[in-house]
């Protein structure tokens, strides 16, 4: 099966092409905060050169999710039905969280895993997976100090843009995370062996926000109806 996985949730704008009887073919990572727009599709155009195939012979596209930026999940998701419609080729969507977890949930799947986002206003989106990668709290926005208490169940190791939010705001004489890792955006690579395991949904993938935008139309400034 080759996939392509497209990322533009958080803070890069990554592409890989996976075959799975060969591995990560081709993969690129842009470290950015913006401008995923103008950057993802001559992005997607390299790493589609690289592994020297075209968008007809590949088996499905991964893109993911969220949470993450409300932009940047707009960019890549359409991006990623697009090349799929015109290739005739189904599209996978996938949440952030997992995406951040799975290569510690690979290595060691006999100790929690706290993925984390920074959502700003003293909240992350959080998400804890226990042993064998089983959801133990679903993803949710949560404050930081609701996102400790979760996270202190059992021994746990931290990923993601929140981990050091949540690290910092450890209770003292709790047994601290057996790992902080700082990392703003996940590892492409593993989105796209994610997308290669996930089974066909139902439908298109759709944004997974969990909260409204900052950003709300302002009433007062409409105009009425006549």
């Amino acid at each position: 099966m080759r996939v392509l996985a497209i990322d533009t949730a958080l803070a890069a704008c990554s592409a890989a092409v996976l075959d799975t009887s060969a591995g990560i073919t081709a993969t690129q990572t842009l470290d950015m905060g913006r401008g995923h727009a103008e950057a993802l599709m001559p992005l997607v155009a390299r790493v589609m050169d690289q592994a020297g195939i075209e968008f007809a012979e590949i088996d499905r596209v991964a893109v993911t999710t969220g949470p993450g930026s409300f932009t940047g999940l707009r960019v890549g998701i359409s991006a990623a039905r697009g090349i799929a419609l015109a290739a005739g080729k189904p599209t996978v969507g996938l949440s952030t969280l997992a995406g951040f977890a799975a290569p510690l949930i690979a290595e060691d799947d006999n100790s929690n895993v706290v993925a984390a986002i920074d959502a700003r206003h003293e909240h992350v989106y959080i998400q804890v997976f226990g042993p064998g990668g089983r959801t133990l709290v679903s993803p949710r926005i949560a404050s930081l100090r609701d996102a400790v208490r979760a996270a202190i169940s059992g021994a746990a190791r931290i990923i993601g843009s929140g981990a050091g939010l949540l690290a910092a705001a450890w209770p003292r004489g709790v047994e601290p995370p057996l790992l902080v890792d700082k990392r703003s955006a996940p590892d492409i690579a593993w989105i796209a062996r994610l997308g290669a395991a996930a089974a066909e949904g139902h439908g298109p993938p759709r944004p997974l926000y969990l909260r409204a935008p900052d950003a709300q139309p302002q009433d007062a400034a409409r105009l009425p109806r006549r």
